[in-house]
């Protein structure tokens, strides 16, 4: 499972450097100032949250059979595809009821942080 995870955290790691590049230098001009804030949130909470990725790459070599690690994992994945991929959507687009998924992907957010606290509650270190 962690090799799944660490193969999520490294492509996610490549896409959001290509896509922040993208934002920086080929829309930067094209896009209105609200846009353009709208593009690089997406792209912060995707670097932040494959970052996270690898922790749970990480805990899942330490804990290979704890589910919450696993469930975080995939929720942070699920957050960075609504959540970010929303906004992207949003900027590139203008399409304004995409806005209404953005929240989706932030819940998902919430809850893998969730999941790593109640498991880092729950272990003995």
């Amino acid at each position: 499972m962690s090799k799944i995870f660490l193969l999520l955290a490294a492509g996610n790691g490549f896409l959001v450097v290509a896509l922040g590049a993208f934002g920086a230098h080929g829309l930067s001009a094209r896009l209105s100032a609200e846009m353009m804030a709208t593009y690089q949130t997406a792209v912060q909470y995707h670097f932040y949250h494959s970052l996270a990725l690898l922790g749970v790459a990480l805990l899942s070599l330490q804990f290979p059979a704890a589910t919450l690690p696993r469930a975080s994992g995939y929720l942070f994945l699920a957050g960075i595809v609504l959540f970010s991929g929303s906004l992207y959507l949003l900027a590139l687009t203008g399409v304004r009821w995409l806005g209404a998924i953005t929240p989706i992907g932030g819940l998902g957010f919430l809850a893998g942080w969730l999941c790593l606290c109640i498991f880092a509650l729950g272990r003995q270190f």
